[in-house]
């Protein structure tokens, strides 16, 4: 995960084989992990990336990027993710 540390995302995504959308064990995507804990920064580096779809991807509890931020109180990464196409604020996820 790329965990809030901005200059070594830029430096990893212009890796080859490295994968914006890897998961870790609990089956997170850095994109969900950095709204859940703040990191503007990092989830704009994301989403500048081509074909990333924040709604595509739920974690293995079926939480999508859009209500972890949410859930977590992260307005900053709510406003990034509503301001996309991409985002849909009425898609329900099957977190609990």
């Amino acid at each position: 995960m790329l965990l809030g540390h901005e200059g070594v995302g830029k430096i990893l995504l212009k890796l080859d084989d490295v994968n914006p959308e890897a998961r870790d064990e609990y089956g997170r995507i850095p994109l969900l992990c950095a709204g859940g804990n703040v990191h503007k920064g990092v989830v704009k580096i994301v989403l500048a990336l081509d074909d990333i779809n924040p709604d595509e991807k739920p974690d293995k509890r079926g939480q999508i990027p859009l209500s972890c931020a949410a859930s977590r109180g992260t307005q900053g990464v709510v406003k990034i993710l509503l301001g996309r196409d991409n985002v849909n604020p009425d898609r329900p996820d099957e977190f609990e």
